[in-house]
């Protein structure tokens, strides 16, 4: 499994339920990184989606505690333990966990490889990944060149968990 994430100068991810920034460039990589796998996500991360609704070409595994949620077109899952069982018959293909915030949190330790778009800037949030720059699990791999859209700059980065637990047991 990895990861995918958009976080600026203190890794921050979002602010009242809602990514700080949207980048066109970088819903295209989005796609491009995710299309044809499995992700798994939040029930609030879904809501972020166009419709709130799961993303096509992808298998959508939403991670949720309320036992009544349903949607179209998703797999809803309400523990770690339930999500690695439904995350077993799909070994073998590619699984990225996107968030939120919680999610990314309780996951981390089980990818292997975070795509990470840092973008140099600092927006007001109420949520952070860690900072894999001082996680002593992880090191940064690969570096792009600078990209910018208006006035955001922004890297794509990918660090790789040196020592990454199993989904998978």
């Amino acid at each position: 499994m990895d990861l995918i994430v958009v976080v600026d100068n203190h890794w921050a991810i979002g602010n009242k339920g809602r990514q700080h920034v949207s980048i066109p460039e970088d819903l295209k990589h989005f796609q491009q990184i995710t299309m044809g796998g499995v992700i798994v996500l939040g029930r609030k991360t879904l809501a972020t989606f166009p419709n709130g609704m799961p993303l096509k070409g992808r298998e959508n595994i939403i991670l949720t505690r309320d036992k009544n949620f349903s949607v179209r077109g998703g797999i809803v899952v309400h523990s770690k333990e339930e999500l690695f069982e439904k995350l077993a018959e799909f070994e073998g293909r590619d699984i990225f966990c996107v968030g939120g915030g919680k999610v990314y949190e309780m996951l981390l330790p089980y990818c292997k490889y975070a795509h990470v778009t840092k973008v140099e800037y600092t927006y007001e949030a109420d949520t952070y990944f860690p900072n894999l720059d001082e996680h002593p699990d992880w090191k940064l791999i690969g570096d792009s060149e600078e990209h910018t859209y208006f006035s955001v700059e922004f890297y794509y980065r990918l660090y790789e968990n040196t020592n990454v637990k199993s989904a998978f047991n």
